[in-house]
């Protein structure tokens, strides 16, 4: 008998994709996906505790730019928790690991929801992940930017002076909140170019809306950013406005592929005659109707025979 090295019989994507796969083999594929996810958090988790020393010297390096941070020759933070730098040290080790981990956790997880997509939908994901990418990583960097250019004007512009240290915790937080805030603020083009490549808006209608974006860019800005200062406000909401007019060029190239905007009645005057043919036909007098023939009354039913009398003596 020759043995096949090949499986035999559908995979679980194909299954999951025609609907033959039971709940409990979902509950299955869910239960194994999350066991390799949290495997490639954990060996990211792993990789960011031995790196974690060299992202806090990363992170730190606006604030020991800074004159007033040195004391004794030496940069420093205040730290007030007798834990605290073990604590912190483990946060940059997980938001690190969750970084490494992210090609294993993320494909468990797209590998979970793929089967339930269609092939255009799969493909279409691909390319705005992407494109997320990129942009998120592009918004980090410019957050280190704003947060080194503009924590000079923040020490400076408060009562104490230049002779203020921060608390170690206190700065991480603020510098990650910053490359968080920009990272998601850079994702805004990605909605508009979702709502345009499912038809949903066009680009003359996306840029019909530059007045409202420019105002609710600068009033996102002013509210989420941290940074009290000017600088990151302004450079955050200029940045999202030229990204919202780049989102509307690539939704222009893409109406223009489609074809939109040349529907049939586009180019038609509202006074204009409709050219199609008026081929009225008269309408005559109908067949005429019979009278209907009457109903004939129903015969009488004959009178039940009292109860007594239906019954023998034997019964």
């Amino acid at each position: 008998m020759a043995l096949s090295l090949r499986r035999q019989g559908p995979s679980k994507f194909q299954q999951a994709s025609d609907g033959s796969m039971t709940l409990i083999e979902h509950v299955r594929e869910l239960r194994n996906r999350l066991f390799w996810a949290s495997l490639g958090i954990v060996a990211g988790l792993i990789v960011g505790f031995i790196v974690s020393q060299w992202v806090f010297h990363l992170l730190s390096g606006p604030y020991c730019a800074l004159p007033s941070s040195y004391v004794a020759g030496e940069c420093k933070f205040l730290v007030l928790g007798v834990a605290d730098t073990l604590i912190l040290r483990l946060k940059i080790a997980l938001w690190v690991g969750l970084i490494v981990g992210a090609p294993v956790w993320l494909y468990q997880l797209w590998a979970f929801i793929a089967p339930g997509l269609h092939r255009h939908e799969r493909k279409w994901a691909y390319i705005f992940v992407a494109i997320a990418a990129p942009l998120f990583a592009g918004g980090a960097v410019l957050a280190y930017f704003v947060v080194q250019h503009s924590l000079a004007f923040i020490m400076q512009a408060g009562v104490v002076g230049d002779t203020t240290q921060l608390e170690v915790t206190s700065y991480v937080g603020f510098v990650t909140s910053m490359i968080l805030l920009f990272g998601v603020a850079f994702e805004f083009p990605l909605v508009l170019l979702m709502l345009n490549f499912t038809g949903v808006v066009t680009a003359r209608k996306l840029m019909s809306w530059w007045r409202v974006v420019v105002f609710l860019s600068f009033g996102f800005a002013a509210i989420a950013t941290p940074d009290p200062g000017p600088f990151g406000m302004t450079l955050l909401a200029a940045c999202m406005v030229v990204l919202y007019l780049i989102a509307v060029g690539v939704a222009a190239i893409n109406d223009k592929r489609k074809g939109r905007g040349k529907e049939i009645y586009a180019g038609l005057d509202d006074d204009e005659i409709s050219p199609l043919e008026d081929d009225r036909q008269p309408v005559g007098a109908g067949s005429r109707i019979e009278t209907p023939s009457p109903v004939e009354a129903p015969e009488p039913v004959a009178k039940p025979l009292p109860l007594e009398s239906r019954f023998d003596d034997m019964t």
